[in-house]
């Protein structure tokens, strides 16, 4: 069985700023969504705290050390042509360390620093919904 497709995922997202007010976003490589562009993310593990997996997944995707700041938001991620589902929570971040490069090239095709009120037109569904949230944090 598949998660995500044959029962519902649980995932989580980082909102990474960093000190010139631009969004760090992957090209995903492969189906949900593929081609379009995404906050670094990925699936919860057993026993592992929602934190704790963003933490891990920016560190797996992205070569980052961050620390979670605040959630900004859950997104139910459902796409029903490509038999996906999930539900995901979303954190804005700060990087403690590191230089980010893709770490995982069968996943991201690119990754680039994006300009927060100038970014590019196709973002996944979560990322939409985290700019929102983050809009809502700004006010």
């Amino acid at each position: 069985m598949d998660i995500g497709k044959d029962y519902i995922g649980v995932g989580v997202w980082a909102f990474i700023l960093n000190d010139n007010d631009e969004l760090l976003l992957q090209k995903r490589a492969v189906p949900a969504e593929k081609d379009h562009w995404c906050i670094p993310g990925g699936r919860l593990e057993m026993f592992e705290t929602l934190e704790n997996a963003v933490i891990r997944e920016a560190k797996e995707e992205t070569n980052l050390d961050i620390e979670v700041l605040q959630i900004m938001g859950v997104c139910d991620h459902i796409i029903k042509e490509e038999n996906a589902h999930w539900v995901a929570t979303s954190y804005l971040c700060k990087i403690r360390s590191g230089v980010a490069k893709i770490m995982e090239p069968d996943k991201a095709s690119d990754m680039k620093w994006f300009n927060i009120n100038n970014l590019p037109e196709k973002l996944t569904i979560t990322t939409k919904k985290a700019l929102e949230d983050y809009k809502k944090i700004k006010k």
